[in-house]
């Protein structure tokens, strides 16, 4: 019997709620968990987000990501940006995604005739 070995990623973006019903329906993805989410510093208030759990072997988290930018208003500076805050949010103890989070975006910019208007932050509590 083989273990499944789940990891998580949250995306902020929408209406939480809209969010949890995109990222429900992927195969590979095993739980969603939606909610506010605050990080740190400049960063600490609460947005609408989503915790999403998958299975890398089924989804690999490229294919979340993008499927994040093309299903809410990635690109637009909009006056709810604070409550909607455009966010990857990745786990302290998986602090090494960052950079492999950094350049899945600048890979995907190319589908964007606008920049990307997204925050990476740490997540405080798992």
């Amino acid at each position: 019997m083989t273990m499944i070995r789940t990891q998580k990623i949250g995306f902020g973006g929408g209406c939480h709620w809209c969010t949890e019903a995109v990222f429900q329906q992927l195969n590979g993805v095993t739980k969603v968990a939606q909610g506010y989410i605050s990080s740190f510093d400049k960063n600490d208030y609460f947005s609408e987000a989503v915790i999403v759990s998958y299975d890398p072997q089924i989804i690999n988290l490229k294919d979340l990501i993008e499927i994040h930018l093309h299903t809410h208003n990635s690109t637009s500076n909009h006056s709810f940006r604070k409550k909607y805050r455009s966010a990857v949010y990745y786990f302290k103890e998986n602090e090494k995604q960052y950079e492999y989070i950094e350049h899945v975006l600048c890979e995907l910019q190319k589908d964007f005739d606008t920049a990307i208007i997204i925050r990476f932050v740490i997540k405080k509590f798992v």
